[in-house]
């Protein structure tokens, strides 16, 4: 028999076919041009027309440890070899190591996780988790947040991407500690007790858990002043409230810490993880639980279910992302990267006039850009773009950075194995596609 050689398809031919017969996340199909890519590694990733680009928002906050990344893929092959696919109902090596792995990270007293695919039905399992063990029905979530894109997981979402969504119940939203760049923080105790007249209106005994994500993330990079999270755990505690912290995007390094609720001392009752956990070479997610939130189920059929529970390949390769990240101590190059990535945050905000705000921790942060420095009026409104952030959009691609521009704001979230040098280069091609901006800025 033989076996006739495949060409390789052309950067045409990719993207055209991709566009035939594929739909695109979040988007109107034919305004799309996407990158036809075929080969990353480290911070870079490569395109079929010859391109290269240095990877600041690791596609989408999840390629923590770098691409291409041989501790990872050789733990993905050696599982496939041995065991690629078996019953969520069976018990494999993978998923126990990997179990007690996550014990041995997770916050405080954590010793049980429910896998899933990702994020979101990790944030939809969660929210299942906390009406089953409280017997209540409401769910509270922050108005600046995203959970995912499914049923329940979208109407905790507070961000305008819930609006076309709004076909499940019993969420509730509060008022997040910011409230956009003109108006600012709050303090702790006006959070803190708007949160508190929130469930006095709603009724405590009827609601089950506070979702959140510790840190927003793709609203703006929001870290919390010191306080804030050790308020609503003593809240959620007082009223037998559930807390489910959402770290899809801080886990696993992202800040400085192995999870984000780390720099407060905080253990929520649930933590749900995905991206990080896997450095996103195989989809996964989890559900951390505590053990008396775990123990109801000790009696209680837990009524959930999905066939790629416990996915052998998914558990080798977090398995694998974990490894990496303690030998080659990415949560600490976070920390440490993280402090000239906050530096150099602080130059290009002397530097140029547009950058109304910069807000980092670890390798976490964004850009907020301005048109106006004295009134803080937006680049762009809220849930909607501007020729300026188009412009400036357009500039980080022609200079070869790939991140995630959105309203008026930029993230910079690079791999966490990212060096200083690589910084810099991605900071001197934000520095020129900044100027742009100032070109707008009103004196």
């Amino acid at each position: 028999m033989v076996t006739e050689a495949v060409k390789a398809l052309s950067a045409a031919e990719i993207t055209e076919l991709c566009l035939r017969h594929t739909l695109y996340d979040w988007s109107a199909q034919s305004a799309l041009k996407p990158l036809p890519v075929t080969s990353a590694k480290g911070v870079y990733f490569h395109t079929a027309d010859g391109r290269r680009f240095i990877d600041f928002n690791s596609q989408l906050m999840c390629v923590n440890a770098g691409h291409g990344d041989r501790r990872i893929i050789d733990a993905i092959h050696r599982q496939a070899e041995q065991l690629p696919y078996i019953s969520p109902f069976m018990a494999h090596e993978a998923r126990a190591r990997l179990g007690a792995k996550l014990a041995q990270v997770l916050p405080g007293d954590m010793d049980k996780v429910f896998f899933t695919l990702a994020g979101a039905d990790a944030n939809e399992n969660a929210i299942k988790i906390a009406r089953a063990v409280t017997g209540r029905t409401k769910i509270l979530a922050r108005y600046r947040s995203y959970h995912g894109s499914t049923g329940a997981a979208v109407q905790a979402t507070g961000d305008p991407r819930r609006w076309p969504n709004e076909y499940a119940g019993g969420v509730v939203h509060v008022l997040d500690p910011y409230h956009g760049i003109q108006r600012g923080w709050d303090t702790v105790e006006e959070s803190l007790a708007n949160l508190n007249e929130t469930i006095q209106l709603e009724g405590p005994q009827t609601i089950a858990a506070f979702m959140l994500e510790p840190i927003v993330g793709t609203n703006g990079i929001l870290v919390p002043p010191d306080g804030y999270l050790q308020g609503v755990r003593q809240i959620c505690d007082r009223y037998g409230i559930l807390l489910i912290c959402d770290e899809v995007m801080t886990g696993f390094g992202r800040t400085g810490r192995w999870f984000a609720v780390d720099h407060w001392d905080v253990v929520p009752d649930m933590i749900t993880m995905a991206k990080g956990l896997t450095s996103s070479y195989v989809p996964l997610g989890a559900v951390g639980m505590r053990p008396k939130v775990a123990a109801y189920f000790d009696d209680h059929v837990f009524y959930g279910g999905l066939t790629y529970n416990s996915h052998p390949l998914g558990c080798a390769a977090a398995l694998g992302a974990i490894q990496a990240y303690e030998e080659d101590d990415m949560v600490g190059n976070a920390r440490r990267m993280g402090e000239v990535l906050a530096r150099r945050h602080r130059t290009l905000r002397e530097r140029h006039p547009c950058v109304g705000a910069a807000r980092s921790i670890g390798l976490f942060g964004c850009l907020e850009l301005v048109r106006d420095r004295q009134t803080l009026e937006p680049l762009a409104p809220f849930n909607g773009t501007s020729p300026e952030m188009k412009a400036i959009a357009q500039a980080l691609m022609d200079g070869g950075m790939h991140t995630f521009v959105r309203w008026n704001t930029i993230m910079t979230n690079p791999p966490l194995c990212i060096t200083e040098s690589e910084l810099d280069e991605g900071f001197e091609i934000l520095d020129s596609a900044l100027e742009i901006g100032d070109r707008a800025v009103r004196d």
